[in-house]
C-alpha cells in the first residue's frame, strides 16, 4: 500500500480483530490483511472441519459454548480434551493449547466446566518482520557507520502462555421445550500472536491483561411432522483489556567516545475494547426430506477507549486514537442430511461502521494558522466496510464392516472478502481523503474422526491464506487517495509498505468420552 492513503489506514489498526473466535457473535474488524493463528479457538467442535458451517447444521459439540441454552439437545454428559497446534510459515509464530472441559446433563439441569493452558510463541525471523537501525552517518557526514554500541538485549523469543477458564450453567423447561443457561469465560492473557509484529523497530514486548466474556442464551424448539423448528437468541458482553510495556533502543553520539550508543527506552500502551451483543438464529425444516433453512442476524456495538500507539513498518507513527464500532451479520444457511451424508452452505453479509480519531496532547496550529486546543480533534476517520464470508463444507459417514465403529470424513471451505471505504478529515492539514481497498482469505478445512461407543476421537484441521506480516513481497493495493477539498489527485510517496504472505495452520485432536 502507498503511503498517501497507508497512514489513514494504520490509524485503524487497533481495529484488527485479535479476537476473532469460532463463533459468529463477535464481529471480527481488520483494516490491513495481517496473518493470525487461531488462538482463541480451543474448545472441541464437530463442524469446523466442514468450513465451520453452523447456521443451518448445528453443532452438538460446539454450541454450547456459544450458546450455552444449546447444551440442552446433548443426550448424556461428555469429557472432552482437545489439544490444539497452530504455526505460521515463514517462522512466524505459533502457539499449543491444552484444553480440558466437561459438559454435564442431569434432568432439567445442565452445566459445563473448562480450563486450558495455552503456550505462544513470538515470531523467530525479526530482520523479516520489522526495521530497526541498519545504517547510521556520524554528525559532520563522511559516509556510513557500521552500527551503534549496544548494551540493550536483543529481541526475547521465549514463549509466553496465556490461561482460560470456563463456566456454565443452564435448565430445560420441557413442558415449553424452552432451554435458558447463563456462561461465562475468563482468559488471562501474556501473548497475543502477531502484536509484537506491529512495533516496528522494538527490541521487546511484554504483554499482561485479561479477556472476560459474559453470555445468556435462551433456545425454543417446535416439534413438527417434517423436523424440529428452533429459534436461539443470545445475549452478551465481551471485555478486553491488555498493556503492552514495548521496549526500544534510541540512537545518539557520544561525544566523548566518538562512537554510537543506544539508550533504552519503554513504552507503556494500553489496549480496551468493551463489546455489546446479540444474535438471533432460526432454523427449519424444508419439504424435501433432510432440507433445512436457517437465518442469522447478529449486532455488535464496540467502544475502544484506549488504543495502542502502533507502528507498523513503513508507516508513520500511529496516534493514541479511540473509538467505536458498529458491526452486524446477515447470514442464510441451507443444509441437508441424508443417511450417513451431511453437507452445510452458509453465506453472511458484514455491513460494518467504524469511527476513530486523534486527539491533540497539546495546543496544535492547522494550516491556516488557526489552534486546535489540547484534547480537540486532529483526525477524523470514518470506516464502511462491505465484507462478505462464504462457508461451506460436506461430511460422511463409514460404517467399519464387522463392528459397530464408524469412520467419518469431512471437507469445507470458507472464503472471507473484506472491502471498506475510508473517509479522512486531516484538521491540521485541513485535509479530505477518500481511499478503497479491500483482500480476500480463503481457508480449506479437512478432518477424520473414529467413533466408537464408549469414545470419539476427532482430528481437524485448516489452512489459511491471504494474509501477511510486515516485510517485503506480499503487495497491499486497490488503493486510491484524493483530496475531496480540491478534487486534485494526492501523489504517492514512492515507498510502500508491503507483508510478507504468511500461512496460519491449525490441527486440533479431539478426545470425547461419555460419562454415564
Amino acid at each position: 500500500m502507498k503511503p498517501s492513503g497507508l497512514r489513514a489506514v494504520c490509524l485503524a489498526v487497533p481495529l484488527i480483530g485479535f479476537l476473532s473466535l469460532a463463533s459468529a457473535q463477535q464481529i471480527p474488524i481488520k483494516t490491513i490483511p495481517l496473518a493470525q493463528g487461531t488462538q482463541f479457538e480451543i474448545f472441541p467442535s464437530n463442524n469446523i472441519g466442514m468450513g465451520a458451517v453452523s447456521i443451518a447444521l448445528p453443532d452438538s459439540i460446539g454450541d454450547p459454548y456459544v450458546n450455552p441454552a444449546t447444551t440442552s439437545r446433548l443426550r448424556a454428559s461428555f469429557l472432552f480434551t482437545s489439544p490444539t497446534v497452530y504455526t505460521l510459515s515463514d517462522k512466524a509464530g505459533g502457539g499449543q493449547s491444552l484444553p480440558f472441559s466437561m459438559l454435564v446433563r442431569r434432568n432439567a439441569w445442565f452445566g459445563g466446566l473448562g480450563f486450558a493452558l495455552q503456550e505462544v510463541e513470538p515470531a523467530r525471523a525479526p530482520q523479516d518482520f520489522r526495521g530497526g537501525v541498519v545504517d547510521v552517518a556520524p554528525p559532520g557526514g563522511g559516509g556510513g557507520f557500521p552500527g551503534p554500541v549496544s548494551t540493550i538485549p536483543g529481541p526475547n523469543f521465549r514463549p509466553h502462555g496465556n490461561k482460560y477458564a470456563f463456566g456454565m450453567i443452564g435448565r430445560a423447561f420441557r413442558e415449553s421445550n424452552l432451554s435458558v443457561g447463563a456462561s461465562a469465560q475468563w482468559t488471562g492473557l501474556h501473548a497475543l500472536d502477531g502484536v509484537e509484529v506491529l512495533y516496528n523497530g522494538s527490541r521487546g514486548l511484554t504483554q499482561t491483561g485479561d479477556v472476560l466474556d459474559l453470555r445468556v442464551g435462551a433456545l425454543k424448539e417446535w416439534p413438527g411432522e417434517r423436523g424440529m423448528r428452533s429459534l436461539e437468541g443470545i445475549l452478551f458482553h465481551n471485555r478486553f483489556a491488555a498493556t503492552h510495556e514495548v521496549l526500544f533502543a534510541d540512537v545518539f553520539w557520544d561525544p566523548n567516545q566518538q562512537v554510537f550508543r543506544e539508550k533504552a527506552r519503554v513504552d507503556t500502551n494500553y489496549n480496551q475494547t468493551n463489546t455489546w451483543g446479540a444474535q438471533l438464529e432460526y432454523r427449519m425444516p424444508l419439504a424435501p426430506q433432510g432440507w433445512q433453512i436457517g437465518w442469522l442476524a447478529t449486532v455488535n456495538q464496540a467502544t475502544q477507549p484506549k488504543n495502542p500507539r502502533y507502528d507498523v513498518a513503513g508507516a508513520a507513527v500511529i496516534p493514541r486514537d479511540p473509538g467505536h464500532s458498529s458491526a452486524f451479520n446477515l447470514g442464510i444457511g441451507v443444509s441437508k442430511v441424508l443417511g450417513p451424508s451431511r453437507f452445510g452452505l452458509d453465506v453472511i453479509y458484514q455491513p460494518i461502521r467504524s469511527y476513530t480519531w486523534a486527539d491533540a496532547p497539546v495546543p496544535i496550529a492547522t494550516l491556516s494558522g488557526d489552534t486546535i486546543a489540547a484534547g480537540g480533534k486532529t483526525l477524523d476517520n470514518r470506516f464502511a466496510f462491505s465484507n462478505a464470508l462464504l462457508r461451506l463444507g460436506w461430511g460422511h459417514d463409514v460404517p467399519l464392516e464387522g463392528s459397530k465403529n464408524v469412520v467419518g470424513l469431512q471437507f469445507g471451505l470458507m472464503l472471507r472478502s473484506i472491502h471498506y471505504d475510508l473517509h479522512q478529515t486531516d484538521y491540521v492539514q485541513e485535509l479530505q481523503r477518500s481511499m478503497q481497498t479491500g483482500w480476500l482469505e480463503w481457508t480449506p478445512t479437512w478432518g477424520i474422526s473414529l467413533r466408537a461407543a464408549e469414545l470419539e476421537i476427532r482430528y481437524q484441521g485448516r489452512l489459511t491464506q491471504g494474509g501477511g506480516r510486515p516485510g517485503a513481497n506480499f503487495a497491499f493495493g486497490g488503493v486510491r487517495a484524493t483530496d475531496l477539498s480540491s478534487g486534485t489527485l494526492l501523489a504517492a510517496p514512492p515507498q510502500p509498505l508491503s507483508l510478507v504472505a504468511v500461512r496460519p495452520t491449525t490441527h486440533q485432536l479431539t478426545l470425547s468420552v461419555p460419562l454415564h
